[in-house]
């Protein structure tokens, strides 16, 4: 399944209103909101969303918990803060390929054990790696909190990372990267895509999953050096919810992660992006693509860890009037306009490092292509001459995405997707929790002067997915 962050989240609740694996020392000090009632007079959108607790370890683990009892189970998370975007040059992949070996055993659990164990007391484990983090989890009934907790403490403190199994291994992730990727033209296209504006070797132009020849050239002594410099409790996340208290809680992480030692802080070197993209016009014609094409364009945007934070949650506005729905603009003049099938926007804020800001759209298969390339172009120009959306347009989304916000309250995984990401890629648990309230808080201008700084001067690129024989159009200029 694929990472959650807020983002993901609360978007998809919005629309309603990361590739993975199948399968004791005292607490310092405690940060955030309790849960308990709100503040009389506090509306929803001003109170926390999930009213976690945040302690640190003396080891310099982060612990969070979300009291959630409208079931007896729990769902417990450790985030590590090391995902494809720290696979070394020339070892693209080595992350992923590090989470499928730490199910391989650990001291106290035998290889494929962890898994097995978890579906004997009726619950499930697996976990997946994104451009930011690799996560571990398991749903359990909540008595089984001290067992998961023993298991995931174990496979951090001491995987065993066999080399007898490492090539049986790189077969199952040779072939999930063959079904995935290689199988799907789409995926093919955009794997290519984002190479073409970041750089093959570039953190963001390169696939999780890795290129086929760099996870052919992982060694095992390279999967360990990366283990022993990432995997340590300074640089991890525990996020639990469910029906236990903060008191219990604090008690079993103490008891199994407290002992670790705090091992190396290690930080993330994410470098800035190409001052343009080294490929500004992408096409692929393939062979077996049947259906309808697909256009591209993509500026880099910063996010709330890198270039101009300010600019995040405007961007985050901005998306969703260009491109979140059935009442946004390109929704409206390409697809009302009966010349795309689908129209979208996308972007990403809370990321580590850079970004970037989509625009994306299918034509009709009997629309040519450059009217629909046209048609973007012409309402980004639309929206940049008017100097920006109107008071109207920003109030919209803004009534739309925090209302929507309110529904990500509901899943047992939702909150420690959300807490545990934004920990690891070092934004505060407030930026979770408070969210709805930083959203209303946006102005028109702020908006304006994002749609500028990003659309109208950042670098940016553009992309067509089109059938063999298909000719990409001239590209249009913005």
């Amino acid at each position: 399944m694929n990472p959650i962050t807020r983002r993901t989240c609360l978007q998809a609740a919005a629309a309603a209103t990361l590739i993975a694996t199948p399968l004791a020392a005292p607490a310092a000090l405690a940060q955030g909101a309790g849960q308990g009632a709100a503040a009389p007079g506090t509306s929803l959108e001003d109170r926390p969303l999930f009213g976690a607790t945040l302690r640190t370890l003396p080891n310099g683990l982060r612990v969070a918990h979300v009291e959630q009892r409208r079931a007896p189970v729990i769902a417990n998370y450790a985030y590590v803060a090391a995902g494809g975007g720290e696979d070394p040059p020339g070892l693209s992949g080595i992350a992923h390929y590090l989470e499928h070996m730490l199910f391989k055993g650990s001291p106290r659990v035998a290889s494929g054990e962890f898994s097995r164990r978890v579906a004997r007391e009726g619950g499930n484990d697996n976990a997946f790696t994104s451009r930011d983090v690799t996560g571990y989890f398991q749903h359990v009934e909540a008595s089984r909190l001290p067992l998961v907790t023993m298991m995931e403490a174990d496979r951090f403190a001491g995987a065993l990372i066999p080399a007898a199994e490492m090539e049986s291994e790189r077969r199952v992730i040779l072939e999930e990267r063959a079904q995935r990727t290689g199988s799907s033209p789409r995926a093919l296209f955009y794997e290519g895509f984002d190479a073409a504006m970041w750089g093959r070797q570039h953190w963001r132009g390169r696939p999780i999953i890795g290129w086929e020849e760099e996870i052919r050239a992982i060694s095992h002594a390279d999967l360990l050096a990366f283990f022993r410099a990432r995997y340590a409790p300074g640089n991890a996340v525990l996020v639990v919810a469910g029906a236990v208290s903060a008191e219990e809680f604090w008690k079993v992480a103490e008891a199994e992660w407290g002992a670790l030692p705090a091992g190396p802080a290690v930080p993330r070197d994410r470098a800035p992006p190409p001052a343009s993209p080294p490929e500004p016009r992408f096409v692929r014609n393939d062979p077996r693509l049947r259906g309808e094409a697909n256009f591209v364009r993509s500026w880099q945007a910063p996010s709330m860890t890198a270039g101009d934070s300010a600019l995040a949650d405007p961007l985050e506005v901005l998306r969703h009037l260009l491109g979140g729905g059935q009442g946004s603009r390109l929704h409206r003049a390409l697809v009302e306009g009966g010349i795309a099938l689908a129209a979208s926007a996308s972007y990403d804020g809370d990321v580590a490092g850079w970004t970037d800001f989509d625009i994306a759209a299918t034509p009709r298969r009997e629309v040519a292509p450059e009217r629909v390339e046209q048609a973007i172009a012409a309402e980004v120009k639309r929206l940049l001459d008017a100097g920006g959306p109107t008071e109207a347009e920003v109030a919209r989304s803004i009534r739309q995405m925090s209302a929507g916000s309110l529904l990500a309250l509901d899943g047992l995984g939702a909150a420690p997707r959300m807490i545990g990401n934004a920990l690891a890629i070092g934004l505060s648990m407030d930026t979770v929790e408070y969210w709805p309230r930083r959203m209303r808080a946006v102005t028109r201008d702020q908006v304006a002067r994002a749609a500028e700084t990003v659309l109208g001067r950042a670098p940016s690129g553009s992309g067509w997915l089109l059938p063999e024989g298909v000719a990409a159009p001239a590209e249009v200029r913005l």
